[in-house]
């Protein structure tokens, strides 16, 4: 093997030699870079949709048609009522897939390669969560336009439908970072789907997104009334209608902003010592 002379040696460290150390991204570039990723996902694996098209059209069709009769009287007054909700449940199950992927991406070894990286250390996982609203959006779209079809008028209007899902929206990002965490712990894919079904069914099947909480049993009346989902749905069905006050909406954005500032840290310190 021929060995390089002195001036062979020179050339070949100038040419590889690196002038100047590349800029370190910001924290929103290398945010918006892990979010484009999340997009690229769907983009190039759309089956990845069909729980968001799917979902929404089962449940608004099954709980509309099983329940409007015996509950409202017909199915177009109980649609009124039920929409709102449905929307609410739709979006926050959707939600679970949130740990479910970054679960994926940790035993595919890829998130080892994320944290060895010169970035900002969140960057991985906000990007990933914003990139879900996407999956949320499109939820979001489905259950309305068939609720359209089916007779849904929402006296608020475009604006009072656009709020209602901003809500929606911000309140689902901060609920993401519960199952975050459990995508961080749990040792599969399988294991986080399980568990998060069981912390989200309470929340979502134990609130007023079915039926009006003065016909329920005491002791679960007064879980649904602490229940932050109840108030999320209150608000939605009150922008919906044009009849939500400000503390409705306020409440939900506290109880996200709490949320958030509760999990988003804690998420990261799990993440940071995670072996």
């Amino acid at each position: 093997m021929r060995t390089l002379d002195i001036g062979e040696n020179t050339a070949l460290r100038n040419a590889i030699a690196v002038v100047d150390a590349p800029v370190r991204p910001s924290p929103l570039s290398s945010t918006l870079t892990f979010t484009r990723r999340a997009l690229l996902k769907i983009k190039h694996v759309p089956e990845q949709l069909m729980d968001v098209t799917l979902t929404p059209v089962i449940f608004t069709l099954m709980f509309t048609y099983l329940f409007g009769g015996a509950i409202a009287g017909d199915t177009r007054t109980y649609l009124q009522f039920l929409l709102p909700g449905i929307l609410v449940q739709t979006v926050l199950i959707v939600t679970v897939y949130t740990g479910f992927t970054l679960n994926t991406d940790i035993t595919k070894g890829v998130f080892d390669r994320f944290r060895s990286l010169p970035i900002w250390r969140p960057a991985p996982i906000v990007g990933a969560l914003l990139g879900d609203t996407v999956r949320y959006s499109v939820a979001s779209a489905i259950t309305l336009g068939l609720g359209l079809l089916l007779g849904f008028r929402p006296d608020g209007g475009v604006v009072g439908v656009v709020a209602a899902v901003a809500l929606l929206l911000v309140f689902a990002f901060a609920l993401s970072w519960i199952f975050t965490i459990l995508g961080l712990l749990m040792r599969s894919p399988n294991a986080v789907m399980g568990v998060s079904m069981l912390v989200l069914m309470p929340l979502t099947f134990a609130s007023n997104i079915f039926v009006a909480p003065e016909t329920m049993p005491s002791v679960l009346r007064a879980w649904v009334d602490i229940n932050p989902v109840s108030a999320l749905v209150t608000a939605v069905r009150g922008l919906m209608a044009g009849t939500a006050t400000f503390s409705d909406v306020a409440w939900v954005l506290v109880a996200a902003a709490v949320i958030t500032a509760i999990l988003a840290p804690i998420t990261m310190r799990i993440y940071r010592t995670r072996s």
